[in-house]
């Protein structure tokens, strides 16, 4: 398998294993869709860390493979490329981006997909399709623009160019960035803290806020109130309150 899910502890590590350079073909696509999905449903996956190994993210796509596609081809397959992004992003559980090296193109929306972004400072992000005589294709032209605005998104991939480190956590593009022998467990340590968390509020919120940010803030609102108000059916919210009153704050043992 290119793609991978190791479980340990609540944290669900959706480790990248396309050597050299992880380059997104189209079975490696699909694997991350199978392997997102199994993530999603798994009862002892709590939070998730998507990871492409010490040296290198993810590059890219297979050019090589894309050179061969038509026009037939591609419209036949555009929506399975972005299906299989969009299953990251539809974990219903806090997913962190571990980003070593290189983040490019499918790379870098594959990092898109995740909450946070912590990566290396030794990394580079970009997406480089325009010299491709293309545009991003796997959620690239929305998810970055909803991140970082459509004015630095637009610089990004009008030009093509790499971004460093330290400029994409200046645009917003990444959350933290730490020397690169830290990535994988600074996400670790991220993801832990939130596999302790309650996994029915940590869903809510996360659907809140990116069912939220789709529509006007009155609809927002109202996605909001609902998701707020099913809460005090859990078990969770009952553990939770209980132990504010008695221990006081951030003493809850959720299960």
């Amino acid at each position: 398998m290119t793609v991978n899910l190791e479980v340990d502890e609540g944290v669900g590590t959706i480790r990248l294993a396309r050597p050299p350079m992880n380059a997104l073909d189209i079975a490696t696509q699909d694997a991350l869709r199978a392997v997102a999905e199994e993530a999603a449903r798994r009862d002892d996956v709590r939070a998730v860390i998507v990871y492409g190994g010490e040296k290198v993210f993810a590059a890219g796509a297979d050019i090589k493979e894309m050179q061969a596609m038509d026009y037939e081809a591609m419209a036949v397959r555009g929506k399975a490329l972005q299906d299989s992004f969009t299953a990251v992003a539809a974990i219903p559980k806090p997913v962190v981006a571990a980003v070593t090296g290189y983040a490019l193109g499918g790379g870098c929306e594959l990092a898109l997909c995740a909450d946070i972004r912590i990566v290396a400072d030794n990394a580079k992000l970009g997406q480089p399709e325009i010299l491709l005589g293309l545009i991003p294709g796997a959620g690239g032209t929305q998810r970055l623009a909803r991140l970082i605005g459509p004015s630095k998104a637009k610089d990004l991939i009008f030009t093509g160019r790499h971004v460093r480190a330290e400029e994409a956590l200046a645009i917003g593009l990444v959350d933290k960035v730490v020397p690169a022998d830290q990535v994988y467990a600074e996400a670790r340590a991220w993801a832990e803290r939130l596999a302790r968390g309650p996994a029915v509020a940590l869903r809510a919120a996360k659907e809140a806020v990116d069912a939220g940010l789709e529509t006007d803030l009155t609809t927002g609102l109202a996605i909001e109130r609902a998701l707020f108000a099913g809460l005090f059916a859990t078990e969770d919210r009952t553990t939770g309150m209980r132990s504010f009153v008695e221990e006081g704050p951030g003493k809850a043992k959720f299960r």
